[in-house]
């Protein structure tokens, strides 16, 4: 399955980390592409010296525009699965064979890397806020959803084809698979090993603004996918 598969990170001002992720990435895939959106940073030469392929943004256009440009270079490459992950550090490359494992095993269109969370206070917090997140994307996808927002995924290219993403920003979390199961697309969720948070990395909670805004792109991606 690795020569099927690409990894797309998106990344801004990742310099000091995105070399690791990207050789920590590379024997599990066939290939990384990073897009760099408008960092001002050393992020395009790093990744590029650990082996990635960098697509460059000249200014910030949000992660859901990086996404798409990324996802058409992968479309444009033939490959039947892409791997979405942050280029951040909050997503453990050793939690790539577990995902691959699963589309193996059970078929489905993605797999969702689920984040198990920890008990510190604040990410109790985040919890439940993405458990509010979740039910509500259940509703609007009909399948059973435990991580409303995690951007740890793997995607058949195929379920993909078709379907008119538009986000610019975050909100490509919540846009992919209201408008895939719409299709009649198949989730699977399994745990990840790390909470999605990643070593030293503070909260930016914001939780009725949060499920807010979960709840107004969930409305939103329904009804423009009918």
């Amino acid at each position: 399955m690795k020569q099927q598969t690409c990894a797309l990170i998106p990344a801004l001002n990742e310099g000091e980390g995105i070399a690791r992720i990207v050789r920590e990435v590379l024997p599990h895939v066939d290939r990384v592409i990073v897009v760099d959106d408008g960092s001002t940073d050393a992020t395009a030469s790093a990744a590029e010296r650990a082996g990635a392929e960098v697509i460059r943004h000249a200014k910030n256009m949000g992660k859901g525009t990086a996404v798409r440009a990324g996802l058409r270079r992968v479309l444009d490459l033939g490959y039947e699965w892409v791997l979405l992950m942050d280029g951040d550090g909050q997503h453990d490359p050793r939690d790539v064979p577990r995902m691959l494992r699963a589309a193996q095993i059970d078929s489905p269109d993605m797999v969702i890397g689920r984040r198990v969370w920890g008990e510190v206070p604040a990410r109790r917090a985040r919890s439940i806020t993405n458990r509010i997140g979740a039910r509500i994307l259940s509703r609007w996808t009909g399948q059973h959803i435990l991580d409303s927002q995690s951007g740890f995924r793997l995607v058949r290219t195929r379920a993909l084809e078709g379907i008119p993403l538009t986000s610019r920003r975050f909100e490509i979390e919540t846009e992919m698979p209201i408008k895939m199961c719409r299709r009649g697309c198949r989730l699977e969720q399994v745990p990840m090993q790390s909470d999605g948070q990643g070593p030293g990395r503070p909260s930016h909670l914001r939780p009725f603004r949060d499920v807010a805004r979960i709840c107004l792109q969930a409305l939103r991606f329904h009804y423009l996918s009918r």
